[in-house]
């Protein structure tokens, strides 16, 4: 078997693992579901996730130590995963040869020919590892595994999962899923202008990958200095435009080992020695390009304290921003999350979704709960996202925990937020429309939604009693009401008496109604008035754990009656509110008090 030959085996290999995993992010033990499977492994995989999260909180989530294994053998073997393992690298390789085919072998060659352009992704590097250093983590917006990842599970398989019969059972919705999915398409158009686009020009992985390739001993090149001749063949099919022919620019071979296959005479090898033909580290540097690189570190360090001023994560927040359970405070979260998306897929109610404005500039991607949305609320019996979180950006939960039972009791359950009523679009509150549906469907017990029982009257003229027989009551005219006053909410009293019980209405014929139990002031004569049973929601700040199953359940379209927001959420301290003091970041500080 010739070393390309494994190579695009080696290629297959991890492409197909990568799909599994994807496929399989979703909760359940079915042949296709979670089971158990190790869904972060290539995730995990990413150095520059590692040192990314490593440099924003000054440690290391144990599972991201798989990555050592893979930076100690780029140190010696120079960029084999972008060669043999990366499944973004293999997507735009053979997207690169199907767009390219037709191309005649000059213009192939020509367009290997190395490109100072190709230091950007240096830039971008310097840029994410400075933003890094501040506690800015924004790698996943780039790093080939996240957003080949993100791509996967908010655009691609949401289009496979209800029509194969695979994955989730039910069509899923994503907020701007066509931007994650339009971005893919797009970089993998962009090898039609030349061979691995986004490897050459933008993957900060590979400019990583690049800079550690300077030590490695052994590395492709030229086993002598004479005259190969003027066939190219290597540059023709070189996937990293690395120069083989010539002076090798190390950092950019992304070791396809096309050279190796194709060279006629043989002079081309992968040895623990120097090319013979000489080499250099780095792409070809302009001053601008040196200036771009410094420009971008600098950037980066300003990135993060620019995001502070702005006091998003703190009293600037957004209250519509909504992080998953178990998720840190929104500092330390946005020095961990990566963007992969994997919460969002593996979450059964489909409510987690990626941020698209409402985490600001800094919090693009990452998620967020939208009740309206999907499904349900977040379900109280479920902690799936923080198991599947490779970085622990939702630090993994019990059920224990999540609800506040056995051990954690006295801590209470995790609050995701606080509903609040609008009463301006309530149904019982501004419509004077019967609706008991949020409290209906609270799921904590006792119940965070409570209901205060009055009665309105309707808007209809005064009504005289005609005729009164024990529970029928004629009434002199009743004009055309537009409701149903049999459902059970309708109810008799004498006009005038708000104190006066009124009764049931269970039967109307014309002017004649039928009532649960005589009402003793329908004398012939007397004025009546029909109101209408309202039961007014409350919510208890001190119960309500910001589930979001009200707000998803809410009759009222589009801006629900009932909103959730971050007030009170466990995860944070300045976003709580119940009057009791506290310690946040070494100074006191008290939580503001909430009017019954």
């Amino acid at each position: 078997m010739g070393i390309v030959t494994a190579r695009r085996l080696s290629q297959g290999f991890f492409l197909l693992v990568f799909c599994w995993l994807c496929l399989v992010t979703t909760l359940g033990d079915g042949a296709f579901e979670l089971r158990g499977w190790p869904v972060n492994w290539l995730l995990s995989l990413a150095p520059l996730t590692a040192l990314a999260t490593g440099l924003a909180t000054g440690s290391l989530f144990a599972p991201l130590l798989w990555a050592v294994p893979v930076v100690i053998a780029s140190l010696f073997l120079g960029r084999f995963f972008c060669g043999f393992a990366c499944p973004l690298g293999t997507l735009n390789q053979l997207s690169g040869y199907l767009t390219r085919k037709t191309l005649g072998r000059a213009g192939r060659a020509e367009d290997n020919h190395p490109s100072p352009a190709q230091g950007l992704k240096y830039a971008l590097l310097a840029f994410l590892l400075a933003a890094a250093v501040l506690g800015n983590v924004q790698t996943g917006l780039l790093d080939p595994l996240a957003l080949l990842t993100r791509s996967a599970s908010l655009a691609v398989l949401p289009l496979l999962d209800p029509r194969q019969g695979l994955g989730q059972a039910e069509a899923r919705h994503y907020d701007g899923a066509w931007v994650v999915g339009l971005l893919l398409v797009a970089i993998l158009a962009l090898n039609a202008l030349r061979p691995r686009f986004f490897c050459r020009y933008l993957c900060p992985l590979g400019a990583f990958f690049g800079l550690l390739t300077r030590f490695s001993p052994w590395r492709i090149g030229k086993a002598d200095t004479g005259n190969c001749g003027t066939c190219r063949l290597c540059e023709e099919y070189c996937e990293g435009g690395c120069r083989p022919s010539g002076q090798l620019i190390v950092s950019e071979c992304v070791l396809c080992l096309n050279c190796l296959d194709r060279c006629p005479t043989g002079r081309i090898g992968f040895a623990g020695r120097p090319s013979a033909a000489g080499e250099q580290p780095l792409p070809d540097f302009s001053r601008r390009g040196a200036v771009l690189v410094l420009a971008s570190g600098t950037a980066g360090l300003l990135a993060a304290p620019l995001w502070s001023v702005g006091g998003v994560a703190g009293i600037g927040r957004n209250p519509g921003l909504i992080r998953p359970p178990g998720s840190l405070d929104e500092a330390r979260f946005l020095a961990r999350c990566i963007r992969c998306g994997q919460c969002m897929r593996v979450c059964p109610a489909n409510v987690i979704q990626p941020a698209v404005t409402v985490a600001g500039a800094a919090g693009l991607w990452t998620p967020a709960l939208d009740y309206r949305l999907g499904r349900a609320g977040c379900l109280p019996n479920c902690i799936a996202c923080g198991q599947v979180c490779p970085t622990a950006a939702i630090r993994p939960l019990s059920i224990e925990e999540k609800r506040g039972l056995g051990d954690f009791a006295a801590a209470g359950p995790l609050r995701l937020g606080t509903a609040f009523v609008d009463r301006s679009r309530c149904l019982p509150w501004a419509m004077g429309r019967p609706c008991l549906v949020c409290q209906e469907v609270c799921p904590v017990s006792p119940k965070a939604i409570t209901v205060r029982e009055v009665f309105e009257p309707l808007r209809l003229p005064r009504l005289a009693v005609a005729d009164s027989r024990g529970t029928v009551v004629t009434l002199a005219a009743l004009p055309a009401v537009g409701r149903n006053l049999a459902a059970g909410d309708f109810f008799l009293r004498p006009a005038g008496l708000p104190q006066a019980t009124p009764q049931r209405i269970l039967g109307r014929a014309a002017a004649q109604l039928t009532l649960a139990a005589p009402l003793a002031e329908a004398a012939p004569g007397r004025e009546v008035e029909i109101v209408v049973r309202l039961e007014q929601p409350h919510v208890d700040p001190a119960q309500c754990i910001g589930c979001g199953m009200c707000e998803h359940e809410c009759p009222v379209s589009g801006l629900r009656a009932i909103r959730v927001t971050s007030e009170n959420e466990s995860r944070s301290g300045p976003g709580r509110m119940l009057a009791e003091a506290a310690r946040q970041g070494g100074r006191s500080w008290r939580r503001k008090s909430f009017p019954a």
